[in-house]
This record gives structure tokens, sequence and C-alpha cells, in this order.
């Protein structure tokens, strides 16, 4: 059988970052950027109040206290979004807004807090520090700064930050768009009535969320039954609208995985064993006109899965151009013993937790490729070595990381 490492290299063989286009904001959100962008202005683009409050000069109220408050004349009011026109003379205050700019002259911005809101005259209770309640231009940003450089995954943070130094488009590689089918004729959709020998369809909708997770514009296609036709007919359909696709199903050795069948006809997909578990039987190859790269995943849920995330996830993130391709690994402790098939890398579902310090890890549940519900409530995956038989309680093992989420 094949290793695991060299079918992931064949996986990624020729797999390259999509070519980057330019998009607007919110077509954006989501992808990874190919460009480095500079701030044309500072930000603030001048110097404005924090809060609003009365515009000062902070000598005046040296003495301010709430048993001696400083009473000034307010000689107007600055608005957000107007500018400035009057100097602030010593012995005078201007009532602020918040984000309005502060007057030539003034040091300090006393909250409305401070006073008794007076408008004519104000009364000023406290004694401001120089500078107080006033955002400096260019305290954030300055001018001639790089904001974001090329490869940032651009998410709501970034977008409005582009948006703040008057970015209306984006050049950035997009979300590969990845098509997910499911095959055989014993599946039904969701929500409908099974009748006997038939499943609810499961894998497309993890799967599929998986490639979303990943970084993809992912589409779910409906189920294909087991008949050659459909299945050609579908993938052709599909190819239109997708950068990879992936099925799930039909790919071992019966009479009836059309997957295999259809797909070893047009000498384009290899179809191997892997030395794994679960996730034995894998395809991979290219179909299309674009030679469009398609990826044949077994049909049991854990086995789809973790294949998924062994081989099809690092493939989306080349294609996004950013690194690292695979799922963050850690050293655990692992409570329970449990055995691994030899000559197989086994990728057995556990929960990761921080116990005392330390990484802690306990296998979750049965590790049979059909028990969906133990996947769901596991975290991660324990990978134990092709030599290793026997991992002991209290041993030491290297953990797949899914979720950042531990308890």
């Amino acid at each position: 059988m094949k290793s695991v490492d060299d079918h992931l290299q064949d996986c990624l063989e020729g797999i390259t970052a999509l070519e980057a286009i330019d998009l607007q904001l919110l077509d954006a959100h989501g992808c990874i950027l190919a460009e480095e962008v500079v701030a044309p202005w500072a930000i603030p683009g001048f110097d404005n109040a924090s809060h609003d409050g009365y515009a000062v000069h902070a000598a005046d109220l040296a003495n301010a206290s709430e048993s001696a408050p400083v009473e000034l004349p307010v000689m107007g009011d600055i608005p957000a979004g107007r500018p400035a026109t009057l100097s602030l003379q010593p012995g005078t205050t201007m009532r602020i807004m918040t984000g309005a700019p502060v007057p030539d002259g003034a040091d300090a911005v006393v909250p409305v807090e401070w006073t008794d809101a007076g408008i004519a005259n104000v009364k000023i209770k406290r004694t401001p520090d120089l500078g107080a309640h006033i955002r400096r231009i260019g305290s954030d940003v300055l001018g001639g700064e790089q904001v974001l450089a090329e490869g940032t995954r651009l998410g709501p943070a970034q977008l409005g930050l582009l948006a703040a130094v008057g970015r209306d488009r984006v050049v950035c590689r997009p979300k590969p768009r990845v098509v997910v089918l499911s095959t055989g004729s014993e599946l039904v959709e969701p929500g409908m009535p099974l009748l006997p020998g038939q499943i609810s369809e499961s894998n497309s909708f993890a799967l599929t969320a998986a490639a979303k997770e990943a970084g993809a514009l992912a589409y779910r296609v409906g189920i294909v039954l087991d008949d050659p036709r459909k299945l050609l007919d579908t993938l052709e359909d599909q190819l239109i609208r997708a950068d990879l696709i992936v099925t799930t199903g039909g790919v071992s050795a019966g009479a009836y995985d059309v997957v295999k069948e259809v797909l070893s006809r047009l000498g384009t997909v290899e179809f191997e064993k892997v030395a794994m578990q679960p996730g034995m039987p894998q395809g991979r190859g290219t179909i299309g006109p674009d030679s469009t790269p398609i990826f044949t995943l077994p049909g049991n849920p854990v086995s789809a899965y973790v294949s998924f995330e062994v081989f099809v996830r690092p493939v989306i993130r080349r294609m996004l151009g950013v690194e690292p391709l695979v799922r963050p690994t850690v050293r655990a402790v692992c409570s329970d013993a449990f055995s691994s098939p030899d000559g197989k890398r086994q990728f057995a579902r556990g929960w990761l937790s921080v116990e005392d310090g330390r990484y802690v890890v306990r296998p979750v549940g049965a590790q049979s490729s059909h028990l969906v519900n133990d996947l769901a409530h596991a975290n991660c995956l324990i990978v134990v070595p092709e030599q290793v038989t026997d991992v002991p309680a209290g041993g030491t093992v290297t953990v797949m990381v899914l979720e950042r989420r531990l308890s």
C-alpha cells in the first residue's frame, strides 16, 4: 500500500495558487490579499476629540475642583464633520463633539461629565492632563505606512481597515470553488422518510462545511445514484463552476462502485490503497477540458472526513496560497490505552484538553469508520504511526488539532 506522506505529495503535485483578481471589498471577504496595501493618508487625519465635551487650554483649569469649579465662556460649537474655523483663545472654551477636529490652541478636551454642561458659560470641575481626550493625527496609521501585507486573510477587521484607507477594491486570490457530491442509490436527502435499506445522506454536508472552513467557496450537489450516465452528466454540469471536485462513495471494489467504474474508464484518475485507517481507498486525478482536480473519497462518514482533512484540505490551502498547508499538531499525554493496526497510520478520534498545564487527549468511542456520532464529539485526531500497534495509557502521542476550542 501507498504511504500517507507519498499520497499527500501526489495530491499536491501540480496544484498552485489561483490567479489573483480585483474584487470589491465585500466580495473579497475571506480571500487572501495579493498585494501590499499602503495608507495614502494618516489615520486619524487630524487631531480630534475622543469624547463629547469642551476644548480647553489645560493651564486655564490648573486649580479646578468639585468644590471650586472654573467657569469659562463658551465661544462656539464644533460638530463632527466640520472644520474648526476659529482658534481657541486662552481663558475661553468651545463645545466639541466626538470625532470633531480640535481647534488650534486647544491642548485638552474636558468630558462633558466633568462639567455642568453649560452652553453660554460652563463650569468645569476637574483639571485635565495635557493632551487628554485628543486623538492625535497619525496615532493609528501614518501616511505612507504599510497597513496590510501580501498573504493576509481578509476578515471583517481587515476589510474595515481597507475602507478606512480609502480602498473600495483590492487585488486578492479568490476562494477556490469546490463542488462536493455524494454517490449511492441507498442515500436519501435529510428530512425525507427512510425506507428499508436507505440511509440519510450526511457526507456531503460535512465535507462542504469542511471545505468552507478551509477557505473555499463550496457547493453541495444533490445525491447521485449508482448510475454511470447520471454521474458523468453531473460531473460535466459541475465543471463550469469548479476549481476542485470532491466525491464521496463508490471507490471500493464492489459491483456498484460507479465512481471508480466511470473515472477509471476516463483514464485521468488513479485509484489506490493508502496505508491509513480510516480511509484506505483513495482516488485522485483530473477531469474535463481544463484538467480540474478531482478527489474521490471513501463513503464511510469518518473515512471521508479524515481523508478530506489529510489530503483535500492541504490542496485547498495551496490554491489559496497560504501556509501552513496542514493542520497544527501538538504532543499530548494519552489518557487511555488503545490499539492500532500494524502497517497503517491511524487517525483516531479524540478529545484534546489542557490539564495542569499540559495537553491531555482522550480517545473518543470506538474507531470504526461509520461512527459519525463519535466524530461529532471529537476535537482532534490522534495520529498513530504505522509501526505502532499499542498506545499505552500515559503515553505521549501526536495530535492533529481540528478545533481551537479546548476544554
